[in-house]
């Protein structure tokens, strides 16, 4: 390993925090493809596990505050170690809860945890990275995100379809590993990759009265709000494994057979999430034309997918696959079928697209947080964000299973899983306006914070050159974040 903040250093650390948020998500992954199986075994129905998901979101979401605010005050490091522990002693318990209520307690413990890792992880990873590539880095640390759920849900399917417990002892094995590999991160300053307090000691830290001046950037109240509806949208794609395991059973698979093809499938259909990174792209790229660059972005991408979201849940599918065949069989059978059958196909490809869509406004929110807060801000605003996010992916887990059910006595499964989802995309449609909204505002919160950061260093350098340079350096470090003209 090279000398403490070097380049290799650095690109470490964001490997291992982007690998983190990742298994963050694994483990809130792990459960949807399992809600009968450990229902079955605990005694109790499919809606109490769904139950314990919804638990684990609202859970997460409130702990993020305290952890937020705390790793904005004080050193990070502890704090993202001290969560990282909780989350791997949650979920190891989880496979070895003994009764529904062991289950739902260690749960919410693993949700206690990851709120602590999600919201700090954010503000360190936007000190390691410089604004004109906060959209690329940043997509690889929303693509961690979605990465980890399909992993956690493939996982599950795949390790868990003859035996629950066994894919939350794997995770928390993985977690320990990763927790090891952070203890060797580099001890990034706060601030440290804005162009604007090069050489300076950023000293700066959150205090309780600056929640008002945070809410006063009008960006930051729609960009937390945003979440409530779009996470509707999202929390109800958690049963994507359901829908498929059930089109599985309709045409006649077996239980073990159904809950295999259903992960596997949902993994497959959402491989589009892996291009957010072109998101990420367009919108440094637009970005530096003009300040709504990214918040325009993620708002096409949000809306643009609606359409395609209804079309991906009613195109039929023919699946054939060995049944009661092993692991593998039925893993290969599912790949055959997108070559072979022309209804998966055109699954694949509308599901692809579509999930690129909407996987835009990921590494575009992220950036925009960072764009228009200061350093100290960051982790709060982050986690007021994941708090509206919660709620909305809790309230979408909970409508969704009650629209189910509702369905149920009109059509018959899968038509009312697929029903059900494709009413819940077009709460897509107020996310797209709230990001249309903020792209009015950000040129002036940006400039703001870009303002206040170069008041910061001057007072730290009174002959305001910007790291001891000529002061064209000062020139060259405002069109970084130049917000530009609004037109």
């Amino acid at each position: 390993m090279t000398s403490r903040g070097g380049s290799v250093h650095r690109a470490y650390s964001v490997v291992v925090f982007v690998i983190l948020a990742a298994l963050d998500n694994v483990a809130i992954g792990l459960v949807p493809p399992l809600y009968g199986s450990i229902g079955a075994d605990l005694g109790v129905s499919e809606g109490h596990i769904a139950l314990a998901t919804t638990t684990m979101f609202l859970v997460s979401a409130f702990a993020a505050i305290g952890f937020a605010y705390v790793g904005d005050r004080t050193d990070r490091k502890p704090v993202l170690i001290v969560g990282t522990v909780i989350w791997v002693a949650g979920t190891a318990w989880s496979g070895l809860a003994g009764d529904y209520g062991q289950f739902l307690a260690s749960q919410a413990v693993a949700a206690f945890g990851l709120g602590g890792v999600a919201s700090v992880s954010f503000s360190v990873v936007s000190d390691l990275i410089s604004p004109r590539r906060r959209g690329l880095v940043m997509s690889f640390w929303g693509l961690s995100q979605g990465v980890g759920t399909l992993a956690g849900t493939l996982v599950g399917g795949i390790l868990g379809h003859d035996d629950w417990r066994r894919p939350f002892l794997f995770a928390s094995a993985a977690g320990v590993v990763a927790l090891l590999a952070y203890l060797f991160t580099y001890s990034v300053p706060r601030g440290d990759s804005q162009p604007e307090l090069a050489g300076v000691d950023y000293e700066e830290r959150i205090h309780h009265e600056d929640l008002p001046v945070i809410l006063k950037r009008r960006t930051n109240v729609w960009l937390i709000l945003q979440g409530g509806t779009a996470q509707i949208a999202f929390g109800s794609m958690v049963w994507l494994p359901v829908l498929f395991r059930a089109r599985a059973e309709d045409q006649g698979y077996t239980t073990g057979t159904a809950v295999l093809i259903g992960s596997v499938f949902a993994t497959v259909f959402q491989l589009g999430a892996a291009l957010s990174i072109l998101g990420g792209l367009a919108g440094d790229r637009l970005q530096r034309r003009t300040p709504r660059g990214r918040a325009l972005v993620a708002s096409v991408g949000v809306l643009a997918a609606v359409p395609l979201y209804v079309v991906l849940f009613f195109v039929p599918m023919k699946i054939t696959v060995p049944d009661g065949a092993g692991t593998g069989a039925v893993i290969s059978g599912v790949f055959t079928n997108v070559l072979t059958e022309p209804t998966v196909g055109i699954c694949l490809a509308v599901a692809v697209v579509a999930v690129m869509l909407t996987s835009a406004n990921s590494p575009n929110w992220f950036a925009m947080i960072a764009d228009v807060n200061p350093p100290q801000h960051r982790g709060t605003v982050y986690s007021l964000g994941n708090l509206i996010n919660g709620a909305g992916r809790a309230g979408g887990n909970v409508l969704v299973a009650v629209a189910f059910a509702s369905l149920a006595g009109a059509f018959p499964p899968p038509l009312n899983y697929a029903v059900g989802l494709a009413a819940f995309q077009f709460f897509f449609i107020p996310t797209g306006i709230m990001y249309w909204l903020a792209s009015r505002t950000v040129a002036k919160d940006m400039a703001e914070t870009h303002t206040a950061l170069l008041a910061v260093a001057s007072e730290h350098r009174p002959d305001r050159h910007i790291g001891g340079d000529q002061p064209a350096r000062v020139q060259r470090l405002a069109a970084q974040q130049d917000p530009g003209p609004t037109g």
